[in-house]
């Protein structure tokens, strides 16, 4: 799955007000399994750029603080989680794009 948390690249398309520092957790139950706070700092980065043009997810800034994970995930429910870094708040958008298996 490719999960996006969307704060500060809403600017682009008029969106005010908009969360300056997005952090995104994914949760199985109580326990957070993957997080993310500034994708472009993320090992993966690369990847998740790549997989998010494949799948026609618009292109977030390098350096931006926008939050992103690429993750593999059992059958299950699971929760994603959205907070402000240092308690901030504001709009965000929350993408998930299930991706397929070769």
């Amino acid at each position: 799955f490719l999960i996006r948390a969307i704060g500060p690249g809403l600017a682009a398309f008029g969106v005010t007000g908009t969360l300056a520092d997005p952090v995104l957790e994914v949760l199985s139950g109580q326990t957070v399994i993957a997080t993310n706070d500034n994708w472009s700092q993320a090992a993966n980065a690369t990847q998740m750029a790549g997989t998010a043009t494949a799948v026609g997810a618009f292109a977030l800034a390098p350096g931006s603080t926008d939050a992103a994970l690429l993750v593999e995930l059992a059958p299950g429910v699971y929760t994603a989680r959205v907070q402000g870094g240092g308690r901030t708040t504001g709009e965000a958008l929350v993408e998930v794009y299930a991706l397929a298996v070769d």
